[in-house]
């Protein structure tokens, strides 16, 4: 296990199918029975979207077909919603699906256990991927599907944590019995050898499992979105995938990454 707490291996990203299919039954419905479905149905990150990801796409642009992976409700597209034309959201649980978000009704897909998307080639303008791929097993391909289907000079934003989340071979109170993040460089090179553009790349998430453990709930607003930028590229330097102590989790948690396909 050594190769994996440190980051220079991702556990899951090599599974048979069947290691893949019991992860998939285990994770399909996770979230939604460990919150409940009153709690999922909040969104408080909607200024953080618009700041690491949304402002970098253009002000006026329109977007004819975008694509949601694991967005449930699909509230993270209200930002943006109304220049888009149709959405499609694939989604595992289905527990957590809009009938319309603005003027749209989604169309929702549900997952293929083994990570392919039943789509064609260079279909989509936009895809959003919000702390969704730690959830997944065989993160490297689930990842270039997004990157096959997405369309020449479109969009992907992605958030995601870079730390281990603790040790994931046993319960951790507030996670899924899978869920781990990625390591930063690991997820960097899978996007480097599929040649995609990184736009914007930013650090955030500064000490966050820290801050929720004692009280502090996420906030929105915007001089936390500051401060949290500021803190979290002053400390990028320290992020360890597994910490083995106090002074190697004062880091940022996440990456979001603006990405773009070549023309």
């Amino acid at each position: 296990m050594e190769k994996y707490f440190t980051g220079n291996a991702l556990w899951g990203d090599a599974f048979s199918l069947e290691e893949i299919k019991a992860w998939y039954n285990a994770e399909a419905e996770a979230y939604a029975d460990l919150y409940g479905l009153d709690s999922v149905k909040t969104y408080g990150s909607h200024r953080a979207d618009i700041f690491y990801g949304y402002k970098h796409l253009g002000k006026n642009t329109v977007f004819e077909n975008v694509l949601g992976i694991g967005s449930s409700w699909g509230y993270e597209f209200l930002p943006v919603i109304d220049r888009i034309k149709h959405l499609t959201i694939l989604e595992s649980s289905t527990q957590t699906r809009s009938e319309t978000l603005g003027k749209i009704t989604p169309k929702y897909m549900q997952p293929n256990i083994d990570g392919t998307i039943d789509l064609p080639d260079a279909c989509f303008d936009l895809i959003t991927c919000f702390s969704v791929l730690h959830h997944i097993p065989n993160v490297t391909f689930v990842l270039n599907e997004l990157f096959r289907v997405l369309k020449p000079g479109g969009y992907l934003l992605l958030r995601e944590p870079v730390i281990s989340m603790g040790d994931w071979r046993t319960a951790r109170p507030g996670l899924t019995a899978n869920e781990r993040g990625i390591p930063k460089d690991y997820l960097l090179k899978i996007i480097e050898d599929a040649n995609m553009t990184v736009v914007k790349k930013s650090c955030c998430s500064f000490i966050s499992s820290f801050l929720i453990r004692n009280g502090f709930k996420h906030s929105d607003k915007k001089w936390y979105l500051y401060i949290d930028k500021f803190l979290s590229n002053l400390f990028a330097f320290n992020v360890h995938y597994h910490a083995k102590n106090k002074r190697q989790r004062i880091s940022p948690m996440a990456l979001f990454c603006v990405l773009k396909k070549p023309q």
